[in-house]
């Protein structure tokens, strides 16, 4: 028998399609809508996730406390308790607000929130391990352990018309309209009296807008976006079948999409959700930004936007601020703000994340001369580095010159062994004009000639003054003699990455002719030497070619349809951890890299995609 739960809605949200139909199967009170839901799970488990799951689904609300649900609502409780004493024992007392959210039964630790009797307005997140284990016990338990987070829906606007009816002459009176917003206005105020300091309501309330002659500022009205009725009458382009994945790697990302420009702006907002700590912001940016990157039409309307997979009316919006004012409230906003402005040089430096620029922002520093100044003792050696050479970092890196720097690590790892060879990846591969830092990597037929190579070429470079700084240097892979690493290694210590290639990070300096260059020094550069052993090289060049988003779905692909864990250091079967060779045929191992990640493609059942196309930005 079926325990008395309250209506619940299911996310989607990390579920199979098949997992998801059996849940929906066992929940008796299901709603498929949110609005008339009491408590919402997920496979999720962190208040940020729900908060945006909530945004996503358009649920307004704010969030109360443990112990109650705000003023209006205990006004409202005491007013049903009065009412409640009235009423025959035998009924069963009716619970609101905050005498809901408070302990049942007498107990401390029975149920601390009945959620068989939770006020209308109240909605609870929770993690779905709260159903499953309800529904195994039979009984809907507390969710002390479960709660990720407790809000109250925001009042929405009046669907009932309250404007006092008249006749149509009434009406057509031009002072009639006047009229009818003040009493929409007055209902509105009276509905949301008690309503969160960040309501809509307390903020238009906070307007610097000329006041009434009541004394009460005037809202300000909301953007209209101009449109034209020739607009609609356009029928929108089709979406292309690949556009109905929401893998990135199974579609084509071109360098130069046709709204590079808007993409732009979207990924200045991702920056801006990157420095405030928002990570899902930034996965959600990452995923609207790699549809629109994919869409091979130039968008004319804003309609076109919510179609896209990742995309939504939020999206939509900005875009129609961006075409109205040529960028998003948001970027105009943080032009001019202080702090973020701050963190964006902050963040800019080599070594430092957007954890480390807000720690030193905190800390007081406002510049890279308050770094030097006060804290230049406990910044460790590549952040150090990172600072000493930020204004050459900033500089970009031409195709030609990352040609040069990349022919000068060839020809002294041939110096070792002629059979080497490189592919050039990053940026560079995937066609961009320009380059951040130069990533290249060597591999070689023979697997004896990679084993500790790494050493020998940066010593080679060294010597010849090409390297100035080495800042990072590992050979975990010559370290286990080029043994494929296990999937699950109980002797790896946390966090060290399941990307364990022997690799150099270095800072480049480019010998120049004094005479040609009047004695100005070449700019310093980022260069990334990777080594990889010939049986893996194709799953390297595949992992250091695409940006990130497709790297991520490249990743979420393999977990969901094959069942495997991809790396660019190799390739994983999830159910016992062995290793997986795409790479090799009947033939033997592949003639080259790049034939070697074409066969990494069809191994996985990709369409192959050049680098150019795996531009998801």
């Amino acid at each position: 028998m079926a325990p008395e739960l309250p209506r619940i809605f299911l996310l989607p949200t990390h579920l199979q399609e098949d997992e998801r139909h059996k849940l929906e199967e066992r929940i008796p009170t299901l709603t498929r809508d949110c609005q008339e839901a009491a408590i919402i799970v997920g496979k999720i488990s962190r208040p940020e996730r729900a908060l945006f799951e909530l945004r996503r689904l358009r649920l307004a609300t704010e969030p109360v406390d443990y112990a109650g649900a705000g003023q209006g609502a205990e006004r409202s409780s005491r007013r049903e308790r009065e009412n409640d004493a009235q009423e025959p024992p035998s009924k069963r007392p009716r619970l609101s607000g905050s005498e809901a959210l408070k302990p049942q039964n007498g107990t401390d630790g029975g149920i601390a929130l009945d959620v068989l009797r939770l006020p209308g307005d109240v909605v609870l997140v929770l993690k779905l391990a709260w159903l499953l284990d309800s529904l195994d016990k039979d009984v809907a338990l507390p969710v002390d352990d479960y709660l990720l987070y407790q809000g109250r829906r925001l009042p929405s606007q009046p669907k009932k018309d309250i404007t006092p009816k008249t006749s149509p002459s009434r009406q057509r009176f031009k002072g009639h309209s006047r009229a009818s917003a003040v009493l929409a206005r007055a209902a509105e105020d009276q509905q949301g009296t008690h309503t969160s300091p960040h309501s809509p309501q307390a903020a238009r309330r906070r307007t610097d807008s000329p006041s009434t002659p009541s004394g009460r500022k005037r809202a300000e009205p909301p953007t209209l976006y101009r449109e034209t009725t020739s607009e609609h009458d356009v029928p929108l382009p089709p979406i292309p079948d690949f556009l109905h994945t929401s893998y990135s790697c199974q579609r084509p990302s071109p360098v130069n999409p046709p709204n590079a420009a808007f993409i732009k702006e979207l990924q200045a907002v991702r920056t801006l959700r990157l420095l405030q700590g928002d990570r899902i912001g930034v996965r959600a940016y990452s995923t609207s930004i790699a549809a629109l990157a994919a869409y091979p039409f130039l968008i004319q309307r804003p309609q076109e936007i919510e179609r896209l997979p990742g995309c939504g009316g939020k999206i939509e919006k900005l875009y129609q601020q961006w075409m109205a004012d040529g960028c998003t409230a948001e970027t105009k906003a943080a032009a001019v703000d202080t702090e973020l402005t701050v963190l964006r040089k902050f963040y800019e430096i080599w070594g430092v994340g957007d954890a480390t620029a807000r720690d030193f922002y905190k800390k007081g520093w406002r510049d890279l001369d308050d770094i030097v100044e006060h804290g230049w003792s406990s910044l460790h050696r590549s952040q150090q580095i990172g600072v000493k050479y930020y204004d050459d970092f900033q500089l970009k890196i031409p195709r030609a010159e990352t040609e040069a720097i990349a022919n000068v690590i060839l020809s002294h790892a041939r110096r070792i062994d002629p059979g080497f060879q490189m592919v050039i990846v990053g940026s560079y591969r995937r066609g961009k004009p320009e380059s951040g830092d130069v990533d290249v990597i060597i591999s070689h037929p023979d697997e004896a000639q990679t084993l500790k190579v790494v050493e020998r070429l940066i010593y080679s470079l060294e010597k010849s003054s090409f390297i100035k700084h080495t800042l990072s240097a590992s050979m975990r892979n010559s370290e286990r003699e080029q043994v494929p690493l296990p999937w699950r290694d109980p002797d790896r210590s946390a966090g060290s990455g399941f990307d364990s290639l022997d690799k150099a990070m270095v800072v480049w300096q480019q010998p120049r002719d004094d005479k040609e260059h009047g004695g100005a020094p070449a700019p310093h550069r980022r260069v990334d030497i990777i080594i990889s052993p010939w049986k893996t090289a194709g799953c390297a060049i595949l992992g250091w070619s695409g940006e990130t988003t497709f790297q991520r779905d490249l990743r979420r692909y393999c977990k969901a349809k094959m069942g495997l864990k991809f790396d660019s250091s190799g390739i994983r079967r999830r159910a016992d951890g062995s290793w997986v060779d795409l790479e090799s045929s009947e033939q033997g191992p592949a003639p080259d890299m790049e034939t070697a990640e074409r066969r990494v493609f069809e191994g996985l059942g990709l369409e192959w995609r050049p680098p150019a196309e795996r531009c998801t930005g």
